[in-house]
């Protein structure tokens, strides 16, 4: 982004995973959203991997740090690793296989055994643009994003519609958390102060009071 200084110079580091059934589209999600690309002929993730974007909020540079693993159930065994210390999440389901989406309660709930209950996650139905191949409909992830407390949007990453918008409304909130708590911890001259090092990766454990989200961001 025009502006940094450096490639390297942010003010905060957030950790985001990328979770969900095989094949439903977290590596393109991932590529789309920080290299702009999509690859047709993507494999299956084979252990981790994650790749970083910085973006401004309120003046702020927020580095992204996200993950992305194979939903394959033989690779489960990396999971305490792989949710340690994450900020945010992405649960992903294909909007044209309705077992992805019946899924998605598992995933759920495996990721709110490794982390905080109320850590920022948004529903992803992906793969929008294959509008007649739907077998989830728009509500059904609404409803459920609404009974969980979740955000929700539905993606494309093949054109890339919504994209952009999810990650950064998932980074967005998470920031407001942190930009609350340091307000709330002493007077508005004083926040600057009370906000964590440059750079140091924030944990939103046992802050409900400030994750009062109601309803969905769909689009």
């Amino acid at each position: 982004m025009a502006g940094y200084k450096g490639h390297d110079e942010y003010d905060y580091l957030f950790k985001l995973v990328l979770i969900g059934d095989s094949g439903v589209g977290k590596s393109n999600l991932l590529s789309r959203f920080t290299r702009n690309q999509f690859n047709l002929e993507s494999k299956s993730t084979i252990g981790v991997e994650f790749a970083t974007k910085s973006l401004e909020i309120d003046g702020k540079v927020i580095k992204a740090q996200i993950w992305d693993t194979a939903g394959q159930e033989r690779y489960r065994a990396i999971t305490s690793a792989y949710y340690r210390g994450a900020v945010g999440a992405l649960l992903v389901y294909d909007v044209t296989r309705r077992p992805t989406f019946e899924n998605a309660a598992r995933w759920l709930k495996e990721l709110r055994n490794h982390t905080d209950p109320n850590m920022v996650v948004m529903l992803i139905g992906n793969k929008c643009d294959l509008r007649h191949l739907v077998l989830v409909p728009t509500e059904d992830g609404k409803s459920f994003a609404e009974r969980e407390s979740l955000y929700f949007m539905e993606t494309s990453a093949l054109d890339a519609t919504n994209v952009e918008s999810a990650f950064t409304e998932v980074l967005s909130q998470i920031y407001r958390i942190v930009s609350k708590r340091s307000v709330e911890a002493g007077d508005i001259g004083s926040a600057s102060m009370t906000l964590p090092p440059k750079g140091q990766t924030i944990d939103v454990k046992d802050d409900s009071s400030v994750l009062k989200r109601i309803g969905c961001c769909s689009s």
